[in-house]
Protein backbone atom coordinates (compact mmCIF):
# COMPACT_ATOMS: atom_id res chain seq x y z
CA UNK A 1 0.00 0.00 0.00
CA UNK A 2 0.95 3.63 -0.53
CA UNK A 3 1.51 5.17 3.00
CA UNK A 4 1.05 8.63 1.70
CA UNK A 5 -2.55 7.63 0.76
CA UNK A 6 -4.96 7.16 3.75
CA UNK A 7 -7.56 5.60 1.76
CA UNK A 8 -4.87 2.86 0.67
CA UNK A 9 -3.63 2.88 4.70
CA UNK A 10 -7.40 1.92 5.41
CA UNK A 11 -8.20 0.02 2.51
CA UNK A 12 -5.20 -2.39 3.32
CA UNK A 13 -5.84 -2.84 6.83
CA UNK A 14 -9.03 -3.74 6.12
CA UNK A 15 -8.03 -6.26 4.36
CA UNK A 16 -5.99 -7.42 6.82
CA UNK A 17 -8.25 -7.20 9.52
CA UNK A 18 -10.45 -9.70 7.21
CA UNK A 19 -8.07 -12.48 7.55
CA UNK A 20 -7.11 -11.75 11.50
CA UNK A 21 -8.39 -9.81 13.64
CA UNK A 22 -5.62 -8.53 15.56
CA UNK A 23 -2.12 -8.21 15.12
CA UNK A 24 1.01 -8.47 17.79
CA UNK A 25 4.05 -6.57 15.92
CA UNK A 26 3.94 -4.30 13.45
CA UNK A 27 7.26 -3.05 11.82
CA UNK A 28 7.15 0.24 9.56
CA UNK A 29 10.12 0.78 7.56
CA UNK A 30 8.88 3.03 5.27
CA UNK A 31 11.34 6.50 4.47
CA UNK A 32 12.93 8.80 2.39
CA UNK A 33 15.83 10.75 1.83
CA UNK A 34 16.46 11.11 -1.36
CA UNK A 35 15.03 10.67 -5.26
CA UNK A 36 15.79 11.65 -8.72
CA UNK A 37 17.06 15.00 -8.21
CA UNK A 38 16.22 15.52 -4.54
CA UNK A 39 19.02 14.96 -2.08
CA UNK A 40 19.26 16.17 1.66
CA UNK A 41 19.98 20.03 1.98
CA UNK A 42 23.77 21.64 3.23
CA UNK A 43 22.00 25.21 3.35
CA UNK A 44 18.85 27.01 4.01
CA UNK A 45 19.12 28.81 0.66
CA UNK A 46 18.42 24.97 -1.12
CA UNK A 47 14.70 24.45 1.11
CA UNK A 48 12.20 24.27 -1.40
CA UNK A 49 8.49 23.73 0.09
CA UNK A 50 7.38 20.65 -2.82
CA UNK A 51 10.50 18.74 -1.23
CA UNK A 52 9.73 19.62 2.70
CA UNK A 53 6.23 18.34 1.93
CA UNK A 54 7.90 15.25 0.53
CA UNK A 55 9.87 14.39 3.49
CA UNK A 56 6.61 15.03 5.92
CA UNK A 57 4.45 13.18 3.97
CA UNK A 58 6.51 9.90 3.39
CA UNK A 59 8.68 10.37 6.66
CA UNK A 60 6.44 11.46 9.25
CA UNK A 61 2.58 11.80 8.04
CA UNK A 62 2.70 8.36 7.25
CA UNK A 63 3.45 6.58 10.13
CA UNK A 64 0.60 8.94 12.21
CA UNK A 65 -1.93 7.85 9.69
CA UNK A 66 -0.76 3.75 9.97
CA UNK A 67 -0.95 4.12 13.91
CA UNK A 68 -4.49 5.58 13.41
CA UNK A 69 -6.03 2.85 11.53
CA UNK A 70 -3.53 0.27 13.45
CA UNK A 71 -5.42 0.86 16.45
CA UNK A 72 -7.92 -2.03 15.90
CA UNK A 73 -5.59 -4.09 15.34
CA UNK A 74 -3.39 -3.78 18.19
CA UNK A 75 -6.24 -2.79 20.93
CA UNK A 76 -6.42 -6.84 22.13
CA UNK A 77 -5.82 -8.44 25.53
CA UNK A 78 -2.15 -9.48 24.55
CA UNK A 79 0.66 -7.30 24.12
CA UNK A 80 1.39 -5.56 20.84
CA UNK A 81 4.26 -3.68 19.29
CA UNK A 82 4.35 -0.90 16.52
CA UNK A 83 7.45 0.12 15.61
CA UNK A 84 8.71 2.66 13.15
CA UNK A 85 11.78 3.02 12.23
CA UNK A 86 13.61 6.76 12.55
CA UNK A 87 16.72 8.07 12.64
CA UNK A 88 19.25 9.46 15.13
CA UNK A 89 19.43 12.69 12.98
CA UNK A 90 15.87 13.25 13.45
CA UNK A 91 16.78 13.71 17.39
CA UNK A 92 17.14 18.31 18.06
CA UNK A 93 19.54 17.14 21.26
CA UNK A 94 21.80 15.51 19.21
CA UNK A 95 22.18 17.67 16.21
CA UNK A 96 25.59 19.07 15.75
CA UNK A 97 26.38 19.28 12.42
CA UNK A 98 22.95 21.22 10.91
CA UNK A 99 22.23 20.84 7.14
CA UNK A 100 19.74 18.15 5.88
CA UNK A 101 17.07 20.21 6.99
CA UNK A 102 13.90 18.34 5.64
CA UNK A 103 15.30 14.96 6.59
CA UNK A 104 15.82 15.94 10.22
CA UNK A 105 12.54 17.79 10.69
CA UNK A 106 10.27 15.15 9.09
CA UNK A 107 12.15 12.66 11.28
CA UNK A 108 11.67 14.73 14.54
CA UNK A 109 8.12 14.92 13.54
CA UNK A 110 7.81 11.29 13.26
CA UNK A 111 8.66 11.02 16.87
CA UNK A 112 6.68 13.53 18.32
CA UNK A 113 3.44 12.03 16.22
CA UNK A 114 4.23 8.51 17.67
CA UNK A 115 4.92 10.10 21.16
CA UNK A 116 1.73 11.41 20.98
CA UNK A 117 0.43 8.44 19.59
CA UNK A 118 1.87 5.92 22.82
CA UNK A 119 0.37 8.22 25.19
CA UNK A 120 -2.93 7.67 23.52
CA UNK A 121 -2.33 3.86 23.22
CA UNK A 122 -1.57 3.74 26.47
CA UNK A 123 -5.29 4.48 27.12
CA UNK A 124 -7.38 2.75 24.64
CA UNK A 125 -4.80 -0.23 23.76
CA UNK A 126 -3.21 -0.65 27.47
CA UNK A 127 -0.79 -3.42 26.35
CA UNK A 128 0.11 -1.51 23.06
CA UNK A 129 3.78 -0.45 22.84
CA UNK A 130 4.77 1.68 20.43
CA UNK A 131 8.61 2.49 19.64
CA UNK A 132 11.06 3.98 16.87
CA UNK A 133 13.94 2.94 16.22
CA UNK A 134 17.59 4.12 14.79
CA UNK A 135 18.94 1.29 12.91
CA UNK A 136 22.22 2.97 12.05
CA UNK A 137 23.95 3.32 8.45
CA UNK A 138 22.59 0.40 6.63
CA UNK A 139 23.91 -1.10 3.22
CA UNK A 140 20.91 -0.19 1.19
CA UNK A 141 20.26 2.54 -1.48
CA UNK A 142 18.62 4.74 1.10
CA UNK A 143 21.86 4.98 2.08
CA UNK A 144 24.84 4.67 -0.99
CA UNK A 145 25.36 8.17 -1.97
CA UNK A 146 26.70 8.84 1.97
CA UNK A 147 28.50 5.69 2.30
CA UNK A 148 32.13 7.29 1.78
CA UNK A 149 32.62 8.77 5.34
CA UNK A 150 31.06 5.77 7.04
CA UNK A 151 33.82 3.57 8.83
CA UNK A 152 33.69 0.19 8.04
CA UNK A 153 32.45 -1.22 10.99
CA UNK A 154 29.73 1.37 11.39
CA UNK A 155 28.20 0.44 7.74
CA UNK A 156 25.53 -2.71 8.76
CA UNK A 157 24.68 -5.20 6.54
CA UNK A 158 20.92 -5.50 6.55
CA UNK A 159 21.04 -9.07 8.31
CA UNK A 160 22.90 -7.69 10.87
CA UNK A 161 20.43 -4.22 11.30
CA UNK A 162 17.20 -6.88 11.56
CA UNK A 163 19.56 -8.91 13.82
CA UNK A 164 20.21 -6.04 15.95
CA UNK A 165 16.84 -4.18 15.78
CA UNK A 166 14.99 -7.64 16.75
CA UNK A 167 17.42 -7.79 20.40
CA UNK A 168 16.28 -4.21 20.83
CA UNK A 169 12.49 -5.29 20.36
CA UNK A 170 12.60 -8.43 22.36
CA UNK A 171 13.52 -6.20 25.33
CA UNK A 172 10.41 -3.88 25.02
CA UNK A 173 7.73 -3.85 27.12
CA UNK A 174 4.45 -1.96 27.33
CA UNK A 175 5.89 0.62 29.86
CA UNK A 176 8.42 1.51 26.93
CA UNK A 177 5.69 3.18 24.52
CA UNK A 178 6.90 6.08 23.12
CA UNK A 179 10.71 5.50 23.56
CA UNK A 180 13.50 6.15 21.08
CA UNK A 181 16.17 3.22 20.53
CA UNK A 182 19.26 3.36 18.69
CA UNK A 183 20.42 -0.33 17.11
CA UNK A 184 22.31 -1.30 20.15
CA UNK A 185 19.53 -0.55 22.75
CA UNK A 186 20.73 3.24 23.76
CA UNK A 187 17.69 5.57 24.68
CA UNK A 188 18.32 8.23 22.17
CA UNK A 189 17.42 12.20 23.32
CA UNK A 190 14.28 13.61 21.74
Amino acid sequence: MDLTDEAQIATGLAQIQSAANRLHCVINCVGFLHEGDIMPEKSLQQLNSDTLLRYFQVNSISAALLAKHLLPLLNHSDRSLFATLSAKIGSIGDNRLGGWYGYRASKAALNMFLKTAAIEYSRKSKKTAIVMLHPGTTDTQLSVPFQRSVPAEKLFSVERTVRQLIDVLASVETADTGSFYAWDGERLPW
